[in-house]
């Protein structure tokens, strides 16, 4: 059965909450509130072509020949054959999903995960097989005994999201090294979503999988503009590998759903021009908006809340009965001030049934005074919870 989205699932409350007269603040999905780059608007804009025609099924040419480029500037060396373009990193999953793996094949995910691979691997027949990873320890990878157990027969990938979505966690070198070992040891696939590449703090730096040597055959990188140009709604992202037969393969698969959105592409090749001083903002931005959500939860009685060093978001521990039901209850039974916020029960970011019920997903995408305002009525929340936990 499809999940439902932990990111979604509680918006009819939030809609009735804001009916009757309530301000909720949005801390439950990951939408920027950052300008999209002027240039990326202007591309659309000046937009002269006479025809909405369909692109190749691959994505635009000189797209993928200036995403070359842009991967150059992080030491990735591709080539535009080793790029599909997709209707969102969501697609580009689902494509290598499909191209990688039968229907009854089995893929590790060290959880909690971001809540639609579960979609992905349900569409695509695949069983997800959660490997754990702990708040205690920041969310980092699991030991790889913990993978080697996970592993059976009808193992074929494991896949990461680094930085982290939902917890932020950021991936060492050393980390990834790891894996490379377990990738290479039982000739798996190893998927990397890597979409919040330039979100990293604290001066700690991105390592790509595609650094990895002797994986060339191996990896699939998962990319998308959604985050790093505040541009989630063009829904363009991409699938990257340089293993040639994978990519035959998947190129059916982009066939069969045509192209990519145009505009989409429009947009995000123009997107690529943007000058370093927006990120430079940005990243200053988000550091002051992680410091404050995570300080203001570490000072609320009973709550913990690891300090992320990538992405914007965080997974704090509360003290509830149920994440679900604290959610909901902040929007239905709950406000201050005429105030309440909406939060991501971190159970739909588990597989593992009964995990998460005393943790939520908090995105840091408002601006600092309304994250501050929002932490107030977590906190106040908290002090009146009936379900509270001591």
């Amino acid at each position: 059965m499809m999940p439902a989205s932990p990111i979604r699932k509680l918006v009819p409350y939030a809609e009735a909450a804001k009916g009757r007269g309530m301000k909720v603040y949005h801390l439950n999905i990951g939408q920027p509130d950052i300008e999209t780059p002027e240039v990326a608007l202007n591309a659309i804009r000046n937009f002269d072509q006479k025809v909405v025609a369909y692109s190749h099924s691959a994505g635009i040419l000189t797209y993928r020949k200036k995403l070359v480029d842009y991967y150059k500037k992080y030491d990735i060396h591709i080539t535009p054959d080793d790029i599909i373009i997709g209707a969102g990193a969501s697609e580009a999953i689902l494509f290598a999903m499909n191209s990688c793996m039968d229907p009854g094949d089995e893929v590790i995910i060290p959880e909690p995960f971001y809540a639609n691979y579960n979609g992905f691997a349900i569409n695509s027949g695949v069983k997800v097989v959660p490997i754990p990873s702990s708040i205690e320890t920041g969310f980092a990878l699991p030991p790889i005994h913990e993978f080697e157990k996970a592993i059976t027969p009808k193992t074929k990938a494991i896949i990461i999201c680094n930085p982290n979505n939902p917890t932020g966690y950021l991936y060492s070198k050393e980390e990834l090294e790891v894996l490379r070992e377990i990738v290479l040891k039982y000739d798996l696939f190893l998927f990397a979503d890597e979409v919040y590449r330039e979100f990293c703090y604290d001066g700690k730096k991105h390592h790509s999988v595609m650094h990895l040597s002797g994986l060339d055959q191996h990896v699939v990188l998962i990319d998308s503009v959604s985050k790093r140009y505040s541009a989630c709604g063009v829904r363009i992202g991409a699938m990257i590998s340089k293993n040639k037969e994978l990519m035959a393969t998947a190129i059916k698969f982009a066939q069969a759903r045509l192209s990519p959105p145009s505009f989409g592409q429009v947009a995000a090749e123009a997107a690529i021009d943007t000058p370093d001083s927006y990120f430079d903002k940005v990243m200053k931005e988000y550091l002051t908006r992680r410091n404050v959500v995570v300080e203001s939860i570490n000072q609320m009685d009973g709550a913990y809340c690891p300090n992320p060093s990538g992405a914007f978001y965080v997974v704090a521990k509360l003290p509830i009965d149920d994440s679900d039901k604290f959610c909901q209850w902040l929007l239905e039974d709950f406000n201050f001030e005429k105030e309440t916020v909406m939060l991501a029960p971190a159970t739909g970011f588990y597989a593992t049934k009964g995990k998460g019920l005393n943790e939520v997903r908090i995105s840091y995408v408002l601006n600092v005074e309304d994250l501050k305002r929002a932490m107030q009525c977590l906190d106040e929340a908290l002090k009146v919870y009936p379900g509270r936990q001591i």
